[in-house]
């Protein structure tokens, strides 16, 4: 048993100074399978600590009932084998470029509950989740021969409020639970965040991607004493659907790193190995001109981050350059990099052999089905990821006019009398050509993941200002709902058939028989934009306007011999569309 302790100037391991060389490794963007590789490569990299987030709403997406909280305490036991330590980061709020930074969206869409702040509903549903998640980390702490040296309050909540009450709340929460272990706040190296985000007797730390100097005096003026730490060092980016892919240079991170390392701070690299946002959990920010208020900018599946260890647990330029910047601060040399996990022996093609509508699939897997006056919001119909399907009447006779889905959020495929009348956003939400009554509108609206970061963090999904009809409100919208979470165990209900002549949205069902299970990467040539899961696995989305261009499948989900391959197509497929196949990575 050791005591970890945060001192005048430095950390304090049984009273002796050390150092936290952290990386950011997410146990749940990684197969459970690959965690003892992922944490090997972080210690040949020469660090000797790793991070984790804590995801609220992917460990109870739903109210009435939590999913697999164990996770996080195997991902701990995991590390203690491994020889790291480990900073745990519960949140509530996460941020992570995940799915509505954490929170479930049934607590940030319950009417007049307000998140991040004092609310009593809120911390009322925060201290039952803690209640439910500390057992996995109290027992892990380093007082009791675990790994855990480091809890954080919230996370970067000086970018968002100033209730520094609700913080100390958190705190005391925390302590309650059992928390012995020094707690931690971390936010940007500006005077209002740390003012904000900051608590008395908490340790705070900074994070940024460069001038690491300038970050570190910022805090010194906030903390005149106690260990220096960058707790997000930004050594990579992520990527926007429909953006380009963000890359930063090896050698100028590895300056920045040897920079922090100068200064005598402790550091987490973020990420080390960003994995995948398996399942559709990816989020989305907000850009344009006003600070995070402009156009909904969706997070691609893949988590690469331009991370030291790629998407695929291989080492990188950057690994290389930062193994070299570690090494000094190591006695002895570094580990070397574990054998790589098998990779696909040879390609396969995925064979496509039925069909389902989506009207089909959402009679076999969908909701119950509401009427209401106005549009219900997805968390109204307790959809956390997937789509809606919206129909109204318009009433007739009547002239052609405009007809608007107001408040889209986020992307519609709109079908007047059966026939598609067009794929509309936020940013252009009504059809092109006008619709004549009497008539039957279908839209089926997508989420294209919960923003995750800024000012409309909680906003809700679905058609939130109603449907209109020139300047006339359409009532009576029947509303269901279908669930990300239906496929993985429900596709036996769906009546499949023979595939479509053409190309047209559905959920397709196909076999890729495979030689050699490992690790690999399907492609999806001639499809627009879906889902894929195989053997049940939920890969994530899939989007033809890049930058991504396949998705990462691990070996472990593979089989040998025949493999079930489910491909949700939400738009339509090409005239001439390819086989999807499986290609060693």
């Amino acid at each position: 048993m050791s005591e970890f302790t945060v001192g005048e100037a430095d950390f304090l391991l049984d009273g002796r100074p050390v150092r936290l060389l952290s990386g950011a490794l997410h146990y749940f963007r990684v197969h459970e399978e690959h965690w003892r590789h992922r944490l090997a490569m972080l210690r040949a990299m020469g660090l000797n600590c790793v991070e984790t987030y804590v995801p609220w709403n992917l460990h109870r997406p739903v109210p009435g009932g939590h999913r697999d909280v164990h996770a996080l305490g195997r991902f701990l036991d995991a590390v203690r084998e491994a020889g790291l330590w480990a900073i745990v980061r519960p949140g509530p709020y996460i941020c992570a470029e995940w799915d509505n930074g954490g929170l479930p969206p049934w607590i940030t869409g319950e009417p007049g509950t307000r998140v991040r702040t004092r609310d009593e509903r809120y911390l009322s549903s925060v201290k039952h989740w803690f209640h439910r998640l500390m057992p996995e980390i109290v027992p892990r702490q380093i007082d009791r021969g675990g790994p855990v040296v480091l809890v954080q309050v919230e996370n970067e909540y000086g970018s968002y409020g100033s209730d520094t009450g609700y913080l100390r709340q958190l705190a005391d929460l925390l302590r309650a639970e059992g928390i012995a272990v020094p707690l931690c706040t971390s936010d940007g190296p500006e005077d209002h965040m740390l003012s904000g985000g900051s608590l008395p007797g908490v340790l705070a730390t900074v994070n940024f991607g460069s001038h690491a100097r300038e970050a570190f005096a910022a805090l010194r003026r906030h903390r005149p004493e106690g260990p220096l730490m960058c707790m997000e060092f930004w050594c990579g980016w992520f990527d926007h659907w429909a953006g380009e892919h963000v890359v930063r240079d090896p050698e100028e991170a590895a300056g920045v790193l040897r920079e922090i390392l100068e200064c005598g701070a402790s550091v987490n690299l973020y990420m080390a190995h960003g994995g995948t946002s398996f399942g559709g959990w990816a989020g989305a920010n907000r850009g344009g001109g006003a600070p995070h208020e402009g156009p909904l900018e969706p997070d691609v599946t893949s988590y690469d981050y331009d991370a030291p260890v790629d998407e695929y647990g291989r080492a990188t330029e950057k690994f290389w350059r930062f193994r070299e910047v570690l090494a000094g601060h190591h006695d002895g040399p570094l580990p070397e990099l574990p054998p790589p996990p098998a990779s696909l022996g040879r390609p396969a093609e995925v064979t496509l052999d039925g069909w389902a509508s989506l009207d089909d699939v959402l009679r076999a897997l969908g909701g119950e089905e509401t009427v209401a006056p106005l549009p219900p919001a997805f968390e109204d119909l307790r959809v956390t990821r997937g789509l809606v399907r919206y129909e109204v009447d318009v009433p007739g006779p009547r002239q052609p006019y405009p007809l608007t889905l107001r408040g889209l959020r986020d992307l519609a495929v709109v079908y007047v009398d059966g026939e598609r009348a067009g794929v509309l956003t936020e940013e252009e939400p009504r059809l092109k050509e006008p619709v004549a009554g009497p008539a039957r509108v279908v839209a089926w609206v997508e989420s294209l993941g919960r923003v995750n970061y800024g000012p409309r963090f909680g906003e809700a999904k679905g058609i939130t200002g109603g449907i209109l009809h020139e300047r006339q409100y359409l009532h009576g919208v029947r509303a269901r709902g279908l669930d990300l979470d239906a496929f993985s165990d429900g596709v036996a209900r769906v009546p499949f058939g023979a595939l479509p002549e053409e190309g047209a949205a559905g959920l397709y069902r196909g076999t890729a028989v495979v030689r050699g299970a490992g690790d690999a990467r399907l492609e999806l040539p001639g499809l627009t934009r879906g889902f894929v899961w195989i053997n049940g696995f939920a890969l994530g989305r899939y989007w033809s306007v890049g930058p991504q261009r396949s998705l990462y499948v691990p070996g472990p989900v593979l089989r040998e011999g025949a493999n079930d391959v489910w491909v949700l197509e939400l738009q339509e497929t090409g005239p001439d569309r390819p086989a999807p196949r499986l290609l060693p990575v």
